[in-house]
């Protein structure tokens, strides 16, 4: 049985690695700046957005982050963001790439009163790989990454997106599933035996999900000039429910910005 989820998850995770691909390259819309990357040239762009996370976390002190944006096509190389992603050779509309990206999941005491005397859980850089099948307007895709350095366990992410396009603006609705493993629920959303007091009990938790519907609106001012904005909602699962450390069941973001292609 356990090798029969093992290998679910890896079949699973081929098909993922293509969607992380498509939906990070849209997240300003600058698909249409990725476009005009032919195999000889490259494309660049730089921006600032602005980003707003609703954390689920107890009295969590959420803060509008800054958003440095650096784009860059080329032909073996992608880059947006936190996102580094190299090309691999594609297979009609399937698309492969391996894939390094930093995520910053983690908290410190400070950022509520509830964690007072919980220790820091770190962000950090999550490598795998992504692949992306387009069909017109339709996009599938998906990505599996391991953590590396003090952050913990491992992911996979599954979207179905959808481009609609009127002249200079462009709307992107999503709806997508992620997985977690137990060490990441556990690292994250766990609270560990030093950790416990009178109002906090001991957690560790098992692997659990979450769903996410978001859309990105983008509109290209001029032909190098894009602006966007970016709103999701995500539903957690169970496991992560459960944990002391959390006081609702969902938690949503917003992230607007400006990108200018070179």
């Amino acid at each position: 049985m356990k090798q029969a989820l093992q290998s679910a998850r890896i079949l699973a995770t081929s098909a993922a690695l293509a969607c992380a691909a498509s939906a990070s390259a849209q997240v300003v819309a600058p698909e249409q700046v990725a476009a005009e990357a032919s195999p000889k040239t490259s494309q660049w762009g730089l921006g600032l957005g602005v980003g707003l996370d609703k954390s689920p976390l107890r009295d969590f002190d959420d803060e509008v982050d800054p958003l440095p944006l650096v784009l860059y096509e080329g032909k073996h190389l992608s880059v947006f963001g936190a996102r580094i992603d190299y090309k691999l050779p594609s297979y009609g509309p399937l698309q492969f790439r391996l894939r390094a990206r930093y995520a910053n999941d983690g908290y410190e005491a400070k950022d509520s009163p509830y964690l007072a005397g919980m220790e820091e859980r770190k962000g950090g850089l999550w490598l795998g790989g992504a692949a992306t099948w387009r069909s017109g307007a339709v996009s599938v895709a998906g990505e599996f990454t391991a953590a590396t350095g003090d952050a913990e366990g491992r992911r996979l992410k599954l979207e179905l997106n959808r481009e609609f396009r009127s002249g200079a603006l462009t709307v992107t609705p999503r709806i997508s599933a992620e997985w977690y493993d137990k060490d990441f629920v556990a690292y994250y959303y766990g609270v560990r035996a030093n950790e416990v007091r009178p109002d906090r009990r001991a957690y560790s938790g098992d692997a659990s999900q979450a769903i996410e519907a978001g859309v990105r609106f983008g509109y290209a001012i001029q032909r190098r000039h894009h602006v966007f904005i970016d709103v999701s909602a995500r539903s957690l699962g169970s496991e992560i429910k459960d944990s002391p450390l959390v006081e609702r069941s969902t938690e949503s973001s917003i992230k607007l910005g400006y990108l200018y292609a070179f």
